[in-house]
């Protein structure tokens, strides 16, 4: 099956990002044709910074490479290295109901949180359906909350296939994820670059660890038994440790004695422990930006194979004549 999944480079990654999509990303490559991108083009929409945006897509690049993404097995590019996506998106717009995107909460909620409104927040559905129809994908990778997604890119499919007569695009299913609790921030609240509260996956080891220590807990003494389901360092805890050790740290819970300044230097070590060996990568990748680039240009050129045929047939579904087919 061909998969396709891709992350906006809003910001620096952290564990949120990295137990909550990143790592099931990961495992897939192992098992399905995998097509993952940098959605550069997305990012337009909330970061109007030309140097961070540079920044954030770099870091979003080694940050994957670094936990284990393969670029033999898996396509990764970015998603600006395929203008023939932006082109997509424009043929798309033509058969797209405006009330199929009105109905979008995802426009409502980016509103909510206060950003501006434009035409390219509102049309964001239309280019993520593109990202996913041009290369013909059978599964995306979505938590439930964002089935509604793929939904509409199915919505779009149809619609143009009925209007041309096509059979040029694949319709897409959701792959719901295995949901993963709430990962909680420094301060208590999901973790979100909105908030102002991750645990970066590649800062100095420094500022790791005073993140980790300033997590928020409740007044609890250390003497009183505590609710192991209830705890925010226990949900962290758990994404890190051997089911095992999060075992042994329920029953501590549940008995008292247990102090949360114990559990918060065990959570560091972990942290240094599972994400050492990609730190280091980090690190290499980071001396070394022309392998990184070399990569992406790779990426780029196999995808672009993909959504070269896919738009032959686009175009000749609709009418559209180029020189070069």
């Amino acid at each position: 099956m061909r998969v396709l999944s891709g992350i906006q480079p809003s910001g620096r990654l952290h564990l949120g990002n990295y137990f909550g999509a990143i790592r099931p990303q990961l495992a897939m490559q192992h098992e399905h044709d995998c097509f993952y991108f940098i959605a550069t083009y997305h990012a337009l929409t909330s970061l109007k910074d030309r140097s961070l945006l540079e920044e954030f897509t770099r870091e979003v690049a080694m940050g994957y490479l670094a936990l284990g993404l393969d670029p033999e097995r898996t396509v990764f590019y970015r998603q600006t290295d395929l203008p023939e996506v932006t082109e997509l998106t424009w043929i798309l717009s033509c058969v797209t109901p405006m009330g199929l995107l009105q109905r979008c909460h995802s426009y409502k909620d980016k509103i909510a949180q206060g950003i501006t409104p434009s035409h390219g927040l509102f049309a964001y559905p239309v280019l993520q359906a593109a990202d996913i129809l041009i290369m013909r994908s059978d599964l995306v990778p979505v938590g439930q909350d964002q089935k509604q997604h793929i939904e509409v890119a199915q919505d779009i499919q149809a619609k143009f296939n009925q209007a041309f007569g096509s059979e040029a695009l694949v319709r897409p299913e959701p792959f719901i994820r295995e949901e993963v609790a709430v990962i909680p921030g420094t301060d208590g609240r999901k973790m979100s670059k909105s908030y102002d509260n991750t645990i970066e996956l590649f800062c100095p080891e420094k500022t790791a660890r005073k993140k980790i220590m300033s997590l928020k807990t409740d007044s609890t003494p250390v003497e009183a038994p505590k609710d192991p389901g209830r705890c925010n360092l226990m949900a962290l805890l758990r994404l890190f440790a051997e089911p095992s050790e999060t075992a042994e740290w329920e029953q501590r819970y549940r008995q008292g004695g247990v102090g949360y300044g114990e559990v918060k230097k065990r959570l560091f070590e972990l942290y240094v422990e599972v994400l050492g060996p990609a730190r280091k990568r980090y690190e290499q990748l980071k001396q070394n930006p022309e392998e990184v680039d070399r990569i992406l240009a790779d990426g780029a050129v196999r995808a672009r194979e993909t959504a070269a045929e896919t738009m032959r047939q686009v175009r000749r579904d609709c009418g559209l004549r180029r020189a070069d087919g």
